[in-house]
């Protein structure tokens, strides 16, 4: 397919499409003194970080590192005083500030990430940081709509840049540096250890939830199992078929256009690779007790999931980010913390082991950015403007900058049943 309208740009050499990306094509409206605010917190935490910040081309600010290149200050200082994080990142769509080596320099912000904001503010954020849209919410219509945004953009653009496999999560590899050309088996190592934590064998009933592009089940089929697969993306959900048919496991994997909830039935396992990011906190509950309906006595769940850290999860779970707003609506990362309490409260589920393996997603990263920049003409002849391309560029690179500095982490847990007699 191409991509969708309401990603497109007819003009890929003016300026942002006002209609495509309003707040990206004009500055929001901030008044004086948020602004004056805005860039004196600002100034004050880039002067102690170890990086260099270049003001439209003549004053520099910070101790030294990767260049962060400030072209027009005015907008740049407006945008965060508006609506701050959001703003940093489309203050970067907009072209008003760059680096050479965006991934450094969004390092740097991530491992000051906790202290960037003084305490006295980070006390106060509910009076500044903007809430999400409860448009977001993750019921099951809401959901239909936050996956569709991301992942029904167009299969042609995510085949530009995964592997063969078209995996979309962390691989694990034997080694670093990591190579694209070591991508596929590292991500069949990875989806091997899924199925062997979760006990996959030769006629086991296995459900995944969120299907990707169908080569978790695939694998699973070539086991012996029988495969539900549930997945909200249409798009995905037809390739999936495809690439099933194609390795001759029609017959094994049922792959489903379904909401997790609506799922019935016993399990011997169930799998899902970083979907719990997708369900957001409110339903955290609903989503493990569903698990735990679903599983048959002796079954085994295995995850993997990216988590962050459990006391930036608490202050944060409410804000609402650059992330949701452009590339993820609805999302939001769970704590390992955060799982332990909600599978203890709510569930008989219990972690019986947890791998966490996050310098393996920062060189995945690595590797889908740089194809992406490489493979920058093909993003264009899909119909993607140059803003996408910068939207993308900064949501791979600040994803790469989380898992680098430790700040992300992504991880594979199992959960089995704590029985009752």
């Amino acid at each position: 397919m191409t991509a969708p309208t309401s990603a497109l740009s007819a003009d890929h050499t003016s300026g942002p499409d006002p209609e495509r990306w309003p707040d990206v094509a004009t500055p929001p409206r901030a008044s004086r003194a948020r602004t004056a605010v805005a860039e004196r917190l600002v100034r004050r935490a880039l002067g102690r970080l170890p990086l260099r910040a270049r003001l439209a081309g003549a004053e520099d600010i910070g101790l030294g590192g990767p260049l962060m290149d400030v072209r027009d200050p005015d907008a740049f200082f407006r945008r965060i005083g508006a609506s701050g994080l959001i703003g940093f990142g489309e203050s970067y769509m907009a072209g008003e500030w760059d680096a050479p080596d965006l991934v450094g320099v969004l390092t740097v912000l991530a491992d000051n990430a906790a202290d960037l904001v003084p305490r006295s503010l980070q006390r106060l954020r509910g009076l500044w940081a903007l809430r999400r849209p409860a448009a977001q919410l993750n019921t099951p219509e809401g959901s239909r709509d936050n996956i569709s945004h991301h992942y029904d953009l167009s299969n042609e653009l995510f085949a530009l840049f995964l592997d063969e496999t078209l995996s979309y999560s962390s691989a694990v590899f034997r080694g670093f540096p990591a190579e694209y050309d070591r991508l596929p088996a590292a991500q069949h190592r990875k989806i091997d250890r899924l199925l062997d934590t979760a006990g996959v064998t030769e006629g086991t009933r296995l459900l995944e939830i969120g299907t990707g592009w169908g080569e978790l089940a695939v694998r699973a089929a070539a086991r012996g199992a029988r495969v539900l697969t549930v997945t909200l993306s249409a798009e995905q959900r037809d390739l999936a078929r495809a690439r099933i048919r194609a390795a001759g496991f029609e017959d094994r994997v049922e792959v489903r256009l379904s909401d997790y909830r609506q799922v019935d039935g016993a399990f011997d396992a169930i799998v899902s690779v970083e979907m719990i990011e997708a369900v957001g906190a409110e339903f955290w509950p609903v989503y493990f007790r569903t698990l735990d309906r679903l599983l048959a006595p002796g079954g085994r769940v295995a995850l993997q999931a990216i988590t962050m850290p459990d006391d930036r999860l608490r202050a944060s779970r409410s804000t609402y980010t650059w992330i949701q707003k452009y590339i993820f609506p609805g999302g939001l990362l769970p704590s390992t913390e955060a799982i332990e309490r909600i599978t203890t409260g709510h569930t008989g589920l219990r972690t019986a082991q947890r791998v966490g393996f996050g310098a393996h997603y920062a060189e995945t990263l690595r590797l889908w950015r740089e194809r992406f920049t490489e493979r920058a003409a093909e993003v264009d002849a899909l119909g993607f403007d140059a803003v996408f391309r910068r939207m993308w560029t900064f949501y791979l690179a600040y994803s790469e900058a989380g898992f680098r500095s430790g700040y992300l982490d992504v991880q594979q847990l199992l959960l089995t049943r704590e029985e009752t007699a």
